[in-house]
């Protein structure tokens, strides 16, 4: 991802960039402290306002005095691990926002499915068949869900990019 290895913090990154209001908040959840000694590159990516990290109450000491020390907006919501829909609605009360837009894998996209906050699904369909080796994107979802299509589009490589709303 960065070539050379990871950027060196500056103390630049420990203040608040001053962007555009109309970029989105980047909000990324990291109970763990996962992201502690990286954040740095996340901060600095032109295309979001900032970022805005969801945490728990079992959220190491360490790595919240460490987001803390460099001002970054942060969420605790849930005991061991975060609880999205607590978070969300925070994130809709202190800061505004109302509308989510994930590029996530199975954990994420499952967990988001099955508590019914997901409203609409962004598909990227390849012409390829994986066989065994496949990713089970959907594999942990609670049920059955039914989509209505709402947009298709082909691509020269054989893409389809479908939108469904659930």
């Amino acid at each position: 991802m960065f070539g050379e290895g990871i950027p060196d913090e500056l103390h630049s990154d420990y203040e608040k960039p001053v962007r555009s209001e109309s970029l989105p908040w980047w909000v990324i959840v990291d109970s763990g402290g996962r992201l502690k000694g990286i954040l740095h590159t996340c901060r600095r990516f032109e295309y979001c306002r900032d970022v805005v990290l969801l945490i728990s109450e079992n959220t190491p000491a360490d790595y919240v005095d460490h987001i803390k020390e460099r001002n970054y907006n942060y969420i605790i919501a849930g005991e061991k691990k975060v609880d999205l829909k607590a978070a969300l609605q925070i994130l809709d009360e202190r800061m505004g926002i109302k509308k989510i837009l994930t590029d996530t894998g199975r954990i994420l996209g499952n967990l988001l499915l099955n508590l019914g906050l997901v409203n609409e699904i962004s598909l990227l369909i390849h012409p390829l068949i994986v066989g065994e080796s496949c990713y089970p994107m959907f594999s942990d979802i609670k049920g059955n869900r039914s989509l209505k299509l709402k947009k298709s589009e082909q691509f020269i490589n054989g893409c389809i990019w479908a939108v469904y709303s659930i």
